[in-house]
Protein backbone atom coordinates (compact mmCIF):
# COMPACT_ATOMS: atom_id res chain seq x y z
CA UNK A 1 0.00 0.00 0.00
CA UNK A 2 2.81 2.42 0.82
CA UNK A 3 4.40 1.72 -2.56
CA UNK A 4 1.40 3.34 -4.24
CA UNK A 5 1.53 6.57 -2.20
CA UNK A 6 3.19 9.60 -3.70
CA UNK A 7 6.04 11.23 -1.85
CA UNK A 8 4.15 14.39 -0.89
CA UNK A 9 1.25 12.29 0.49
CA UNK A 10 3.67 10.33 2.66
CA UNK A 11 5.31 13.52 3.92
CA UNK A 12 1.90 15.04 4.63
CA UNK A 13 0.88 11.93 6.61
CA UNK A 14 4.14 11.93 8.52
CA UNK A 15 3.73 15.61 9.35
CA UNK A 16 0.16 15.03 10.54
CA UNK A 17 1.25 12.16 12.77
CA UNK A 18 4.06 14.30 14.20
CA UNK A 19 1.65 17.15 14.96
CA UNK A 20 -0.83 14.80 16.64
CA UNK A 21 1.98 13.32 18.75
CA UNK A 22 3.16 16.76 19.86
CA UNK A 23 -0.42 17.80 20.64
CA UNK A 24 -1.01 14.69 22.75
CA UNK A 25 2.25 15.22 24.66
CA UNK A 26 1.37 18.86 25.29
CA UNK A 27 -2.15 18.06 26.52
CA UNK A 28 -0.92 15.18 28.66
CA UNK A 29 1.77 17.27 30.33
CA UNK A 30 -0.72 20.08 30.91
CA UNK A 31 -3.24 17.82 32.64
CA UNK A 32 -0.54 15.96 34.56
CA UNK A 33 0.68 19.29 35.96
CA UNK A 34 -2.86 20.24 37.04
CA UNK A 35 -3.59 16.83 38.58
CA UNK A 36 -2.86 15.72 42.12
CA UNK A 37 0.64 16.72 43.08
CA UNK A 38 1.62 13.80 45.20
CA UNK A 39 -0.13 10.63 46.15
CA UNK A 40 -0.21 10.08 49.88
CA UNK A 41 0.81 6.57 50.93
CA UNK A 42 -2.09 4.49 52.20
CA UNK A 43 -0.01 2.45 54.62
CA UNK A 44 1.18 3.18 58.14
CA UNK A 45 4.66 4.67 58.05
CA UNK A 46 5.80 4.64 61.68
CA UNK A 47 4.06 5.53 64.90
CA UNK A 48 6.17 8.53 65.94
CA UNK A 49 7.24 9.96 62.59
CA UNK A 50 4.34 12.09 61.44
CA UNK A 51 5.70 15.53 62.27
CA UNK A 52 6.05 16.25 58.55
CA UNK A 53 2.26 16.18 58.22
CA UNK A 54 1.71 18.93 60.81
CA UNK A 55 4.88 21.04 60.62
CA UNK A 56 7.04 22.61 57.97
CA UNK A 57 10.02 20.50 57.02
CA UNK A 58 13.19 20.58 54.95
CA UNK A 59 14.46 17.69 52.91
CA UNK A 60 17.81 16.36 54.15
CA UNK A 61 18.12 13.58 51.54
CA UNK A 62 16.15 13.20 48.32
CA UNK A 63 14.20 10.04 47.58
CA UNK A 64 16.70 7.19 47.17
CA UNK A 65 16.60 3.37 47.24
CA UNK A 66 16.79 1.57 50.57
CA UNK A 67 19.76 -0.68 51.16
CA UNK A 68 19.28 -4.41 50.69
CA UNK A 69 19.87 -4.88 54.43
CA UNK A 70 17.04 -2.47 55.33
CA UNK A 71 14.63 -4.27 53.01
CA UNK A 72 15.49 -7.81 54.10
CA UNK A 73 15.83 -7.14 57.83
CA UNK A 74 12.80 -4.82 57.93
CA UNK A 75 14.75 -2.60 60.31
CA UNK A 76 13.26 0.51 58.72
CA UNK A 77 9.48 0.32 58.39
CA UNK A 78 9.46 2.81 55.53
CA UNK A 79 11.50 0.51 53.29
CA UNK A 80 9.01 -2.36 53.42
CA UNK A 81 6.39 -0.94 51.05
CA UNK A 82 8.12 0.99 48.28
CA UNK A 83 11.83 0.18 48.88
CA UNK A 84 12.57 3.92 48.66
CA UNK A 85 13.05 6.46 51.44
CA UNK A 86 13.70 10.16 51.98
CA UNK A 87 15.03 11.89 55.08
CA UNK A 88 13.27 15.02 56.40
CA UNK A 89 14.02 17.49 59.18
CA UNK A 90 10.89 18.88 60.80
CA UNK A 91 10.73 22.41 62.15
CA UNK A 92 10.87 21.00 65.70
CA UNK A 93 14.29 19.51 64.89
CA UNK A 94 13.16 15.91 64.63
CA UNK A 95 14.72 13.95 61.78
CA UNK A 96 12.25 11.62 60.12
CA UNK A 97 12.53 8.98 57.41
CA UNK A 98 9.46 8.50 55.24
CA UNK A 99 8.62 6.25 52.34
CA UNK A 100 8.48 7.76 48.86
CA UNK A 101 7.78 6.73 45.30
CA UNK A 102 10.48 5.68 42.87
CA UNK A 103 13.25 8.09 42.14
CA UNK A 104 12.47 10.29 39.14
CA UNK A 105 16.00 9.89 37.80
CA UNK A 106 15.67 6.11 37.74
CA UNK A 107 12.36 6.43 35.90
CA UNK A 108 13.94 8.82 33.39
CA UNK A 109 16.86 6.44 32.82
CA UNK A 110 14.49 3.50 32.27
CA UNK A 111 12.50 5.56 29.79
CA UNK A 112 15.67 6.65 28.02
CA UNK A 113 16.82 3.01 27.75
CA UNK A 114 13.43 2.12 26.29
CA UNK A 115 13.62 4.95 23.75
CA UNK A 116 17.17 4.02 22.71
CA UNK A 117 16.23 0.36 22.32
CA UNK A 118 13.21 1.34 20.18
CA UNK A 119 15.46 3.54 18.04
CA UNK A 120 18.03 0.76 17.59
CA UNK A 121 15.35 -1.79 16.69
CA UNK A 122 13.80 0.67 14.24
CA UNK A 123 17.17 1.43 12.67
CA UNK A 124 17.99 -2.26 12.32
CA UNK A 125 14.58 -2.91 10.78
CA UNK A 126 15.15 -0.10 8.31
CA UNK A 127 18.59 -1.42 7.37
CA UNK A 128 17.29 -4.96 6.87
CA UNK A 129 14.38 -3.78 4.72
CA UNK A 130 16.68 -1.47 2.74
CA UNK A 131 19.12 -4.32 2.10
CA UNK A 132 16.26 -6.61 1.10
CA UNK A 133 14.92 -3.95 -1.29
CA UNK A 134 18.35 -3.61 -2.88
CA UNK A 135 18.65 -7.38 -3.33
CA UNK A 136 15.21 -7.61 -4.90
CA UNK A 137 15.88 -4.63 -7.18
CA UNK A 138 19.17 -6.19 -8.27
CA UNK A 139 17.45 -9.51 -9.00
CA UNK A 140 14.76 -7.74 -10.99
CA UNK A 141 17.37 -5.77 -12.93
CA UNK A 142 19.31 -8.96 -13.71
CA UNK A 143 16.12 -10.75 -14.85
CA UNK A 144 15.22 -7.89 -17.17
CA UNK A 145 18.77 -7.80 -18.51
CA UNK A 146 18.66 -11.57 -19.25
CA UNK A 147 15.33 -11.19 -21.02
CA UNK A 148 16.68 -8.36 -23.16
CA UNK A 149 19.81 -10.40 -24.03
CA UNK A 150 17.64 -13.32 -25.18
CA UNK A 151 15.66 -11.08 -27.53
CA UNK A 152 18.73 -9.81 -29.37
Amino acid sequence: MLENCQRHHMLLGLGALTMVTILVLFVESRYAADGPRRREPQFVIEDNSTCWRNEKYTMVQECHPCSEFDIVSRSLGVCIHTHYKEVLRCQSGEIVTRSCDRVALIEQMNFLKFEVSCFVIGLLSYLVSYARDRVLSRRNYMRIERQLNRVQ
